[in-house]
């Protein structure tokens, strides 16, 4: 029920953002209006800030380890908590239809990661903190802007680093990772500030689970991390930036 729930909120999320394409795409129709801030986007750096929500993921990818005793335990993350996301935005102007974005951010979250014994059924689950200190450099291409709407997508990679690892518990990850950003949004000019939604998923790069587990003290613990191969982070943003 929980992957249900995070599945229909993206949804709401996603369609919330057609439909401003769509009301974009509509207004090419009207009659042309005066623009706000006809010039903000012929400067050469744009500064503002953004804030956000966003849910983390985990992909595990297990292995079937068997221990001395036959146990075989699986991961899984079953559930989502929505995190939240503040940064500082700069924006390098290129030509009429691009920019390079630079957005240093922190972003606070949690993932609930789940082991299942496969023939008992016996469980064991963790709770996996993140605050991941970020500075995601995004290529943006811009459609041509009408009256005060201009629709965009974006690539791009976001270098991370995770403040808040624990140890001594059954999954450890590595703090550093790195994320492949893709996204779309819309430019919205008002008479005052330029506001800007942005939907984006992020994808992250490396394998961050650490297989040194010098920090154990409980070594039947171990049995977990011996359990799965690889773990890579994965993260929906929905980020709203003032300029």
């Amino acid at each position: 029920m929980e992957h249900l729930s995070v599945f229909i909120d993206v949804k709401r999320i996603a369609l919330f953002l057609v439909l401003i394409i769509i009301a974009t795409v509509s207004a090419v129709a009207q009659t042309r209006k005066v623009q706000n801030r006809p010039y903000i986007d012929q400067r050469l750096w744009h500064y503002g800030f953004c804030i956000g929500m966003h849910v983390q993921d985990y992909k595990i990818v297990n292995n079937g380890f068997i221990t001395e005793d036959g146990q075989s335990w699986f991961a899984d993350v079953p559930e989502y908590s929505p995190g939240f996301t503040v940064g500082v935005l700069g924006e390098l102007y290129l030509n009429k239809y691009m920019a390079i974005r630079f957005i240093p951010s922190l972003s606070f979250g949690d993932k609930r990661v789940v082991w299942r014994e496969q023939d008992s059924g016996e469980r064991q689950s963790q709770q996996v903190k993140s605050a991941y200190l970020g500075v995601p450099i995004d290529l943006k291409f811009s459609a041509e802007r009408f009256n005060n709407y201009r629709p965009y997508v974006m690539i791009g990679v976001a270098p991370t680093f995770d403040l808040s690892i624990k140890k001594a518990r059954p999954l450890l990850v590595k703090p550093f990772d790195c994320f492949l950003e893709v996204g779309m949004g819309c430019d919205i000019y008002l008479p005052y500030f330029k506001l800007i939604p942005e939907l984006k998923f992020g994808f992250g790069l490396c394998n961050i689970i650490n297989k040194k587990r010098n920090d154990l003290t409980d070594k039947s613990l171990m049995k977990f991390t011996e359990s799965i191969d690889q773990v890579k982070s994965r993260m929906i943003s929905l980020v709203f930036y003032f300029e």
